[in-house]
């Protein structure tokens, strides 16, 4: 058995190459079956040794065992601890007044609201959108939101729609109690009633309700890029953005850090301007995606953390989006391929220029209407095979 017990330890360290392995190449079940085996299969041996009075053997069994199971608890305790951290923002007493869209109970389906936030005003020191809203109060102005979007996740959790509404859509603002504030650019929503007067606006929009909210800021896209080492797109022409005095080169350009920021904020220089720079927004999250699920992030026990730790420093969320709902939620995606993400953006009817609000879009209403009728059915396939133009192109098409 000493012979056996010398196999089985030197097997441990070609055992958790083995099982890196697997966890790089996404086979995270069955790695984690196969964890618990070891464990168990060690401390089996550790009795056995015990009790042939082999004690040397059966306490480096214990030993390794024991390690193992603490360098695995540790490292899920520190992404909960990550989670932890995520701030939360309590919706408002007025969220539920008026008329909201129904649950849909029926089914385990998602609707998450995710929006970016930028701070207008670059030089001055602001507090959080967790600590602006802390008090119940927004501070008007204070944040401004330049992507807004629906992400839809179908109850199978095999793929996943996540549908883009250009901030200049000219649409009907509510405040977070469901009031009419006029018609404006739906980001003004987000500036003068904050996440949830955003997600009032869109609930009337789509007549989906949103079972959460997400809010990342503009430097969370900097600081994500950075923990994956970056991610590569394509520029199918040169074009210069005079606002921030940055040349994009034809073909693959490579972001991270602040270039990233750059791309998917540019709007100027781009033909189809705010449809543009959607354009961009999502080939830029197609391509972190790719990146994180197909390229062993998830697998990879240091860069998911430190892709974790770049999310949850710049993320907020809503009270009810708890740790539990979060970690279920990422355990039943384990395995989505990113081909099975669509992009889709609101449809367009025409530009127009209202005085008082400037150059706006006028959605394509009736064209929306069966666009959000598809994403409340799981039929967005159905949708794009009738308006393919809607979905974003491929990579080398994105301008």
């Amino acid at each position: 058995m000493r012979r056996t017990t010398m196999a089985g330890l030197l097997a441990v360290p070609l055992s958790i190459a083995g099982l890196y392995w697997l966890m790089l190449h996404g086979f995270l079940k069955t790695s984690a079956i196969l964890l618990v085996v070891a464990v168990l299969g060690m401390l089996f041996a550790a009795v056995w040794e015990w009790r042939h009075g082999h004690r040397k053997w059966a306490s480096l069994l214990l030993a390794g065992a024991v390690l193992t199971s603490g360098t695995v608890g540790f490292y899920g305790w520190n992404l909960n601890q990550k989670l932890d951290n995520i701030p939360r923002i309590k919706p408002p007493a007025a969220i539920d007044e008026g008329t909201r869209p129904p649950e849909e109970k029926e089914t385990k389906a998602l609707n998450i609201l995710l929006m970016g936030a930028d701070n207008p005003d670059q030089k001055a020191d602001k507090p959080t959108i967790a600590e602006l809203l802390s008090d119940g109060q927004w501070d008007v102005g204070a944040y401004r939101s330049d992507t807004i979007m629906v992400v839809h996740i179908p109850a199978n959790r095999k793929s996943a729609y996540v549908v883009s509404i250009p901030r200049d859509s000219y649409v009907p603002i509510f405040d977070e109690a469901g009031a009419t504030q006029g018609k404006n650019k739906i980001n003004a929503a987000f500036s003068e009633y904050g996440p949830f007067g955003t997600l009032r606006t869109v609930e009337k929009l789509t007549g989906l309700r949103m079972n959460h909210l997400a809010v990342i800021d503009y430097e969370g896209f900097r600081d994500l890029t950075t923990a994956i080492g970056g991610v590569d797109v394509y520029v199918p022409e040169t074009v210069y953005d005079s606002y921030q005095d940055q040349t994009w080169e034809k073909g693959w350009n490579h972001l991270e850090g602040n270039l990233a920021l750059k791309y998917v904020r540019q709007r100027h220089g781009l033909i189809n301007g705010d449809f543009d720079r959607v354009a961009r927004q999502q080939n830029f999250l197609r391509a972190v995606m790719e990146k994180v699920l197909d390229d062993g992030t998830i697998g990879n026990p240091v860069k998911f953390t430190k892709t974790l730790e770049a999310i949850t420093s710049h993320l907020t969320v809503d009270e009810d989006f708890s740790n539990g709902e979060i970690r279920g939620l990422a355990l039943s995606l384990n395995g989505l391929d990113a081909k099975k993400v669509k992009f889709v953006t609101l449809p367009l009817d025409h530009y127009e220029t209202v005085e008082g609000v400037g150059s706006v879009n006028i959605i394509d209403a009736a064209r929306a209407k069966e666009l959000w009728k598809a994403v409340r059915e799981d039929r967005i396939n159905r949708y794009l095979d009738k308006y393919p133009d809607d979905e974003l192109g491929d990579q080398q098409d994105v301008s």
